[in-house]
């Protein structure tokens, strides 16, 4: 299995968020609740080519927190306890900040 995946052009690798199942209080959240589909970059590739030839390098990098669509990305499987998904630059939704 590979340890380390390095995406090309201009993709991206991210592992998904889970939301926690508990409130800080102890309370069970139920699965139905409204939560933003955020997830973390592991990793990015170098970037796409323009008409010249030109390298546009990618505006994310490693350890953005970005929001993810509802639907899409490739999902990889690099270990069996966390989520992998794999976008093109520009499907992603934008970046949340603290």
């Amino acid at each position: 299995m590979a340890k380390r995946l390095i995406p090309s052009l201009n993709r991206v690798l991210v592992e998904k968020l889970m939301q926690p199942k508990k409130s800080a209080g102890g309370i069970l959240l139920p699965e139905t609740s409204k939560q933003l589909n955020s997830g973390k970059v592991v990793a990015v590739g170098p970037g796409e080519r323009d008409r010249e030839g030109k390298l546009i390098p990618v505006a994310l990098k490693e350890g953005d927190t970005v929001l993810l669509p509802e639907y899409g990305g490739l999902e990889v499987k690099l270990s069996a306890d966390k989520e992998y998904l794999l976008f093109r630059e520009h499907d992603i939704l934008g970046t949340l900040v603290d």
